[in-house]
C-alpha cells in the first residue's frame, strides 16, 4: 500500500506516464518488413521573408506525373512512383520504397497569394513557393442606430 506524506506532491498521470515509458522501453516494437511504408513523399516547409517554400522529395517520379493544386487553403500533391523495370511482387523479398498512386494534402500556413505559386521540379525534388498575401489593415465598422 502506498503512503503519501503531507507537502509531497501526488500526481496519478505523471506516475502512469512514467510507468507506461518503462513498459514500453522493454518491449521492442520493430517488426522488420510488417510496418507498412508511406506512400505520400516526406516534405519540408520553411518560410523566408515574403513566402513559404516547400520541399518534396519525389524519387521515381517524372514530372509529367506530378499534379498540383489548390482549393480553400489547401495544396494538394497528385503523383505516381513507378519502377524502371518492373517486378512482380512475389519477387519481392524487401520492399520500403513505396510505389504506385499518391496524394498528399497540406493545410497552408497563411493568406497565399494563389495566383503566384511557383514550382520546380530538379533531381526528384520539388520545390514549390508560396508567396504571402499581405496583411490587410483592421478597419473600422460604423455602427448604426435607430
Amino acid at each position: 500500500m502506498a503512503v503519501f506524506r503531507l507537502g509531497q506532491s501526488w500526481d496519478p498521470l505523471r506516475d502512469l506516464e512514467r510507468e507506461v515509458d518503462r513498459l514500453l522501453q522493454s518491449v521492442d516494437l520493430t517488426f522488420h518488413g510488417v510496418r507498412p511504408g508511406r506512400k505520400y513523399p516526406a516534405v519540408n516547409v520553411h518560410e523566408s521573408g515574403s513566402e513559404y517554400i516547400l520541399t518534396a522529395e519525389l524519387p521515381a517520379t517524372a514530372p509529367e506525373e506530378l499534379e498540383l493544386t489548390i482549393a480553400n487553403g489547401v495544396l494538394t500533391m497528385t503523383g505516381n512512383r513507378r519502377d524502371e523495370v518492373e517486378i512482380p511482387e512475389e519477387r519481392f523479398r524487401r520492399q520500403e520504397r513505396p510505389r504506385g498512386t499518391w496524394q498528399r494534402s497540406l493545410p497552408l500556413p497563411e493568406r497565399i497569394q494563389e495566383d503566384q505559386l511557383s514550382a520546380d521540379f530538379h533531381n526528384g525534388v520539388l520545390v514549390v513557393r508560396l508567396p504571402k498575401a499581405p496583411q490587410e489593415e483592421p478597419r473600422q465598422i460604423p455602427i448604426t442606430s435607430d
